[in-house]
């Protein structure tokens, strides 16, 4: 992989500490978000080839890993090379939570689980789930501390938004109960669930938590598209490390870059076009191992081809085709078209990426807003809420 020193204004020191939740500690501060359809084993296993960090699976919804559906039952598996072992559940009802986490720490499946209050999902908060939850505060307590018992030793986590809406903030509120609960840490992605992914993060509502939530870290997320922009955050707001979403997608050596920059060092990585098309045939590979199909790995990695290419001189057509790949040889054919000697394009490959969407009025149940309490009817709307969906 091309590396550069890039210029910076930042002494060459280190800028942050290991980070430490629970009894792991990790030598760079810095979490994969998970994602739908995305952070998938083969995803993690080529993100870890380039940098150090925690790297956190898909959502898994808890009813689905109590009943032990095929398809969640595949999505908690680790390559024996991922270590520490980290898993993200979604779940509305505290019992069903507390089970899939017992589950997960007496079958030796997990060393850190993560809790998801951040889905901002229309089918997932119109029952009151995802982002919506903490808004009512004794279900939330319920889950978090239900949960913090049946994990035990293993360290816990939750990943939140700042609320529903500019009128609707939570969480403070939420960081405080969480913190009293006894989890190893809280993250923040710092919109509310209107806001969706739209706009700036307001890094300010990270400071502001992390002024609040002091005896364990507090970790931020939103608009991290360069080591750059993860060390200014950190010393922004104080926050004891930094969650990566969407700005990896297409560019797995941004956790090198992130390893960089938070030792200080200015090597920033500026792949040619042959060093991204030799990271699609891998990321390819990859998914033809977690799926057990090369036909499976090829229809996988089609969503993923805009995002490596992005800024890149591919023509349209090109695209088109790479976006219809059906198999290793037919992939090979279509990389092989392109000039591998190509450069970096600069500025044009960077930045954000991902859909952003637009800010609109949360789905939430009716009447969700009358009351920080779960009444009777809130009670069976959330019953529904375990979809699988993620975000946050």
């Amino acid at each position: 992989m091309t590396v550069i020193d890039a210029t910076a204004s930042r002494p060459a020191s280190a800028v942050a500490s290991p980070l430490r939740i629970g009894s792991l500690e990790l030598a760079v501060p810095v979490v994969l978000a998970p994602m739908a359809g995305i952070t998938n084993t083969a995803f993690r296993r080529l993100c870890r080839e380039f940098g150090a960090g925690l790297y956190v699976s898909e959502m898994i919804t808890s009813r689905a890993l109590v009943e032990r559906t095929p398809a969640s039952m595949r999505l908690i598996k680790h390559h024996e090379s991922e270590t520490p072992r980290s898993i993200q559940l979604y779940g509305v009802d505290p019992k069903t939570v507390s089970e899939a986490v017992t589950m997960l720490v007496a079958e030796d499946r997990a060393d850190h689980i993560d809790l998801n209050f951040g889905c901002p999902v229309p089918k997932v908060t119109r029952k009151g789930g995802g982002s919506a939850l903490p808004w009512k505060t004794g279900l939330f307590r319920d889950i978090v501390a239900g949960a913090v018992k049946a994990a035990g030793d293993i360290p816990l986590t939750v990943k939140m938004r700042k609320g529903i809406d500019s009128d609707h903030l939570t969480y403070l509120e939420a960081g405080r109960i969480a913190e009293d609960a006894g989890v190893a840490a809280v993250a923040l992605h710092a919109r509310t669930a209107s806001e969706f992914y739209s706009g700036h993060a307001d890094w300010s509502a990270i400071e502001k938590l992390k002024q609040t939530v002091t005896s364990v870290p507090v970790l931020g997320n939103g608009d991290i598209w360069s080591g750059e922009d993860a060390v200014r955050m950190v010393e922004q707001t104080g926050c004891d490390g930094v969650v990566v979403g969407r700005g990896c997608l297409g560019r797995p050596w941004l956790f090198g870059d992130l390893v960089a920059a938070f030792n200080g060092q200015r090597d920033v990585a500026q792949p040619s076009l042959g060093e991204v098309a030799r990271t699609v045939r891998r990321h390819t590979e990859l998914l033809a191992e977690f799926f057990e199909s090369e036909e499976w790995a090829c229809r996988d990695i089609r969503k993923h081809m805009s995002w490596y290419f992005k800024g890149y001189p591919v023509g349209g057509d090109m695209r088109a085709r790479l976006t219809t790949v059906e198999s290793f040889a037919h992939l090979d054919d279509l990389l092989g078209e392109l000039d591998w000697e190509m450069p970096y394009p600069g500025a044009g490959a960077e930045g954000p990426r991902g859909r952003a969407g637009t800010p609109k009025r949360p789905a939430l149940p009716q009447g969700w807003l009358d009351s920080r309490d779960l009444d009777e009817a809130a009670a069976v709307e959330v019953a529904g809420a375990e979809l699988d969906s993620s975000g946050g």
